[in-house]
């Protein structure tokens, strides 16, 4: 199983955030991901927050090894033409190391940025329908030199994206979905698919989030079977600090929820830098224990 990390973009890069990134590899993390929203919600609302491609790219710079990606971009402020020029020179600058978390998208502060005062945000069908749109097209310009296409949501005149991704035929997508649309679009694109769990069990017990996510796990495999792909080829990663769970309380609690979600199937988990004050407040040095003993 591997194991990456959630750095958040809330350090400005000369007082800290450099070191953190660098820090990640140093501990072997084996992807460090961050967010791609313009803002998130409160305690980040009104503090600091820079954004996901210009981080990745420094990030590109001051690591060798590690891996990095979004976790997870959306259509809701992103257009697949100018996210598929970022990418192909995210991939570049980086020697191949970028990986691409996209998903639907939520109903936060994103999701009204780009709205007139008083426009309503896309319903979460809306949101499937863009996201049922956004990807394919994406797929095309990360491995087409040339492509036109005409659709109800997303369009592309005759875009040139030459010389492609250093990643062949392009960099993976991380698709991020727990409804049947998005896992069927993780079961047609993914290189992976990815779960924070089922928010209806994130005030139950720990058991009874590790039965949803094994509902969810069920039923992408049923999915990968309805488009003929093998579910065993489709790499899981569970995004923590979304159920009940705390596997960062210790070293042994860690290993207990990890063994957890082996059995389910995951191939991946992602745990959260911790900040002081936040969901993700958690004591340092187990973080540091944890990256440093079980990986």
């Amino acid at each position: 199983m591997r194991l990456s990390t959630v750095i958040l973009s809330v350090l400005r890069w000369s007082e800290g955030g450099r070191e953190r990134w660098r820090r990640a590899e140093e501990l072997g993390f084996h992807t460090a991901y961050t967010y791609d929203h313009l803002s998130w919600r409160e305690p980040f609302r009104d503090g600091p927050w820079f954004g996901a491609l210009p981080t990745l790219a420094a990030a590109a710079g001051a690591t060798e090894r590690m891996r990095l990606g979004t976790l997870v971009t959306s259509p809701n402020f992103r257009h697949p033409v100018t996210l598929a020029k970022e990418l192909i020179t995210l991939d570049d600058l980086s020697g191949g190391r970028i990986t691409l978390g996209v998903g639907a998208g939520g109903s936060g502060y994103d999701a009204t940025a780009l709205r007139a005062p008083g426009e309503r945000p896309w319903t979460p069908r809306e949101r499937a329908d863009h996201f049922d749109a956004f990807l394919p097209l994406l797929d095309r310009l990360l491995t087409e030199d040339t492509v036109t296409h005409a659709g109800t949501h997303y369009s592309a005149h005759d875009v040139r994206n030459i010389p492609g991704c250093v990643q062949r035929p392009r960099l993976p997508f991380a698709v991020a979905a727990t409804g049947p649309r998005g896992m069927r679009l993780a079961a047609r694109y993914g290189q992976a698919w990815v779960t924070t769990g089922d928010p209806r069990a994130a005030e139950g017990t720990p058991v009874e989030s590790r039965d949803a996510l094994r509902a969810q796990v069920e039923r992408l495999e049923r999915i990968c079977e309805e488009e003929g792909r093998d579910p065993a080829g489709l790499p899981r990663t569970l995004l923590t600090g979304f159920t009940p769970d705390r596997p960062l309380a210790s070293r042994e609690a860690f290993v207990d929820f990890a063994g957890s979600c082996g059995e389910l199937g995951f191939d991946e988990l992602v745990v959260h830098w911790p900040i002081r004050g936040t969901m993700f407040e958690a004591d340092e040095g187990v973080f540091e224990e944890i990256a440093g003993t079980v990986l």
